[in-house]
């Protein structure tokens, strides 16, 4: 059982801002700027690949009514939704989270380092048949 386990049964308070029958959501207790939201299915499950559709449908669809009442109730428009999968991938607790970060400025909110690399196009085709060929089965 994670903290966010917990959280969600009321045995650990939180301030929280929406629930529905698939999501919740509460703010961070280390925000990193006014606002910082978490985002988590009720269903416990460590990777956003493990959840099940509905689940992952309903999270798409709380993630913008809570962006949208975000934006409003900081009047910051700017923000980012960050979810890490594996403790590799940065994530701590490993129950499915989302994290949605309002931006005010540059000083403030989300850090990012963008290492980005080049797609090679002889590897690209075949690694996109791939993933198309998994979205299939």
């Amino acid at each position: 059982m994670t903290i966010f386990d917990k959280i969600i049964a009321g045995q650990i308070p939180c301030s929280k801002v929406y629930e529905d029958a698939h999501v919740f959501a509460f703010l961070d207790n280390s925000p990193l700027s006014e606002g910082h939201t978490l985002v988590v299915p009720r269903q416990a499950r460590a990777h956003l690949h493990e959840l099940d559709a509905e689940v992952g449908a309903a999270l798409g669809r709380a993630l913008v009514v809570i962006s949208r009442a975000i934006v409003a109730a900081t009047g910051c428009g700017e923000y980012n939704v960050l979810q890490n999968n594996g403790a590799t991938a940065h994530q701590a607790v490993m129950h499915v989270h989302f994290h949605i970060i309002p931006k005010p400025s540059s000083a403030s909110g989300l850090g990012i380092s963008w290492p980005a690399g080049k797609l090679d196009p002889a590897k690209a085709a075949g690694l996109a048949a791939q993933i198309a060929a998994a979205i299939a089965r």
